[in-house]
């Protein structure tokens, strides 16, 4: 068989060159190898196993570069072209799940209109025979905005404000086609080193939230007992288990905006339950008292607002939160033509 390494097409043996747009075809690797003369079925391609395989006849598989608790991600090279990719293979505990497969085909169906600078997008997703299924993305680069924080404690505030800004400009994209992240964490963020100079923030892992029960302690206190997202960066309308839209991620960013320059998060408990608890029933530690060296006073203000229970109190878009978190740490500045209105481009 012989694939476009422009469309992905595939086609005979005798065929040589795309009837779509052209390009000369190359030879896809053999699904067979042969022992004496006879057929041999290949092993069946596992985690294990997947160094040096090539997925679809075009993605080669370079090395594992990281695992989590629902996938493992490769790096990957185009076998005609050398791009590199990166390959996220997914568990089959959730190649399994309806609903995550649901949303995953949605958003690979999207693809290219959810390209974005700040957005490690979907470019398609594939199933191998043995049933891998995996989702091809841009490869990035850089420092995971969670290492970071570990790294160094708290960030500036303009660099924090630069960061929500690139955050929130991605996120805008994928709220304009109806998507939400739902697991917005340091985590799914990536700091990357720009040509030029300078650095900008890709959000992660758009679609590949997991559906989790809560234990029983909480499904006490929910309406339906299933949660979807990390437990420290979960909206209140998340925990009872209700509709969610864009402003669930606002919510979530301004957590992650609010760890940023404190190293804590707003709400405390000796366990996930009490914290998320914490987060229904109490009001946020208000920011300036949580890093009274800060004295960002318009800053906390503007934190309240977006970390309100009731969405409707929040900002109702993520360019607004990032314009008025520039705006006011323009005004708590010393040097506020230092800071500018980072989320103008």
């Amino acid at each position: 068989m012989n694939r476009c390494p422009a469309c992905g097409k595939v086609y005979g043996d005798e065929a040589r060159f795309c009837t779509r747009d052209g390009s000369k075809l190359i030879a896809m690797p053999s699904a067979r190898g042969t022992v004496a003369g006879r057929a041999e079925r290949p092993a069946e391609l596992t985690h294990a196993n997947l160094t040096d395989q090539v997925l679809d006849g075009r993605y080669r598989i370079v090395r594992k570069v990281g695992e989590g608790g629902m996938s493992f991600v490769y790096l990957a090279s185009d076998v005609a072209t050398h791009e590199q990719y990166a390959i996220k293979v997914l568990s089959a505990a959730l190649s399994s799940d309806a609903n995550a497969m649901a949303r995953l085909r949605r958003e690979a169906s999207l693809g290219m209109r959810l390209a974005h600078p700040n957005v490690c997008h979907i470019i398609r997703l594939g199933e191998t025979q043995d049933g891998l299924v995996y989702v091809v993305m841009p490869y990035v680069e850089g420092e995971v905005l969670s290492d970071r924080n570990n790294r160094l404690g708290t960030l500036p505030i303009a660099e924090v404000v630069r960061h929500v800004r690139d955050i929130a400009a991605g996120l805008h994209v994928a709220h304009e086609l109806k998507i939400v992240h739902r697991d917005l964490k340091p985590e799914n963020v990536m700091i990357c080193k720009q040509p030029g100079g300078g650095e900008r923030a890709v959000v992660m892992d758009f679609g590949l939230a997991k559906e989790r029960r809560a234990d029983a302690e909480l499904q006490k206190l929910t309406a339906t007992g299933i949660i979807l997202g990390t437990p420290e960066f979960m909206s209140p309308e998340q925990l009872r288990g209700r509709p969610l839209d864009p402003r669930t991620d606002v919510y979530s960013l301004a957590l992650m905006t609010y760890e940023m320059l404190t190293a804590k998060l707003p709400f405390s408990g000796r366990t996930q339950q009490e914290m998320m608890i914490a987060r229904l029933r109490s009001e946020p530690v208000p920011l300036r008292q949580a890093a009274p060296s800060l004295g960002l006073e318009a800053v906390e203000r503007v934190l309240a607002k977006a970390m309100q229970r009731d969405p409707n109190d929040r900002y109702q878009s993520a360019p607004e939160f990032a314009t008025a978190l520039a705006a006011a740490a323009k005004v708590d500045s010393d040097d506020g033509s230092r800071l500018g209105r980072f989320f103008g481009r």
